[in-house]
Order: structure tokens, then sequence, then C-alpha cells
């Protein structure tokens, strides 16, 4: 079934590349896991779907080995923060996902909706995720930019730093070691 609902996105991706940012399907589900700030999987028609919130790009998480213990990869300060918030908002809930592309590692990238609210920007508001402007293009663009300037001139969040690293430099600076 998953096999299925990706084949189908890709076709639509590919035989409508004129959509831009719209999305090109909508997916409703039950949010089963929160693997981090920015990604959650989704249980919808049996089948499980890995998404990453679009738009958006929170601090990283420290990933720590199962087996021994020991930290694989370093965090980023509010990485934290940023997963518990989204685990509280959404773990368990139905949600309904505007799936806007599929990324490099197979996972929808979708706007991710909880009733009426877009969780993708209440974590930008909340001071807890960038706005992701390499990938962010409209409609979104403007709500998502503004929702980040209001977090940085409020301080909230991870804006409370001095001089916050956005995730893409942190992981940049993690491959050049």
């Amino acid at each position: 079934m998953k096999a299925l609902i990706l084949s189908l996105v890709m076709l639509l991706l590919t035989a409508v590349p004129t959509l831009g940012k719209e999305p090109v399907r909508i997916i409703e589900g039950l949010v089963t896991k929160v693997s981090d700030g920015d990604t959650i999987t989704v249980l919808a028609d049996k089948a499980k779907l890995k998404v990453r919130l679009y738009g958006i790009d929170a601090p990283e998480l420290e990933k720590t080995s199962r087996k021994t213990g020991r930290v694989g990869k370093p965090g980023q300060p509010y990485g934290d923060e940023a997963f518990q918030a989204l685990l509280n908002k959404v773990h368990g809930r139905p949600v309904t996902l505007e799936v806007i592309n599929i990324d490099r590692y197979k996972r929808l990238v979708a706007i991710v909706w909880l009733g009426s609210g877009n969780i993708n920007r209440e974590m930008v508001r909340l001071g807890l995720a960038w706005a992701y402007r390499e990938y962010l293009a409209r409609p979104h663009a403007s709500e998502y930019l503004d929702a980040e300037d209001r977090a940085r001139k409020g301080r909230l969040g991870l804006w409370r730093q001095y001089s916050p690293l956005p995730p893409w430099e942190f992981r940049r600076q993690l491959r050049k070691r």
C-alpha cells in the first residue's frame, strides 16, 4: 500500500511539473511516530508514511546508539524542545497532509494540518524551527518568513540564543569533520 501511494504521488509530480508548491495529494491519517522536530510517521490506509514537514528545518536531535549508549551525532540547542513540542501536538492524533513533494530520502514532504492549524507554521511561530528558505516557495514563503520574524523579535524558543546556528549549517559542519 505504501509503495502504491508513493508511486501515485511520484506519478503526479512527474506528470504535472507545473504544479509548483501546490499540494499534489491530500492524505488523512494518524500520527504514529515523531522522529524529531520536523519528521513524523503517519498511518494512512494501512501504510506507514514517513513525512518531512514542508518549509521548515528544526534543530537537530542528538543521536545515541541503542546498543552502546554512545552519542553518534551531537544535537543542537532546542532540538529536544522542538521534538517534544511536535510530539505533544500531533502524536496519536489524526492529521491531514498536503503533499508537496517527495524528498531524496523518499519521505513525503507535506504541510501537516491538525484541524485548521498548520503545524509547520506553528513550529516556526513558536521559535522551534527555521523557515527553510532553500525549499520554501509561494504561496507559503511569506507566512513562514513572517512567523520566523515574529518569533525572532519576540525571542521565542531558539531565538533566545545569541546567534543560533541553522540546522543546515550545523549539518554542513558535521560533514566537514
